[in-house]
């Protein structure tokens, strides 16, 4: 399966995301994350790449692709390395493309933001 990477603007800098279905949280490399950080009480251990990672700290990311705006949860974390050749700054998880209904079409390497275009959600039904 390909790995499906696209550029993101936040904070005005054009960043590389990786958009995972693997993983349920969503990454920023720590020297691109914005200040607006919480530091957890207690570390969660994460396992990533073949490593155990350590997240000490969280912040909230509203960055834009395509020109559509959303925003996240996202760890921080120290390092991801190279993905396809390209120094990967974000890993955008399952949870945020399932809130954003953001969709993965490996076949073509893109992804179907017509969920996020519409920006309309339904919370709950009666």
């Amino acid at each position: 399966m390909a790995r499906i990477l696209k550029e993101i603007e936040v904070n005005g800098k054009k960043l590389t995301a990786l958009f995972d279905t693997g993983s349920t949280r969503s990454y920023i490399r720590e020297r691109v994350a914005p200040s607006n950080r919480i530091v957890l009480k207690r570390p969660l251990r994460v396992g990533m790449g073949g490593k155990r990672r350590e997240i000490k700290e969280v912040c909230i990311v509203e960055g834009e692709i395509e020109g559509l705006g959303f925003y996240f949860e996202s760890c921080i974390i120290e390092d991801f390395g190279m993905v396809n050749g390209k120094e990967l700054d974000i890993i955008i998880g399952a949870t945020t493309m399932e809130e954003w209904e953001i969709r993965l079409d490996p076949k073509n390497e893109s992804l179907d933001l017509s969920g996020l275009r519409r920006r309309e959600f339904t919370e709950f039904k009666n």
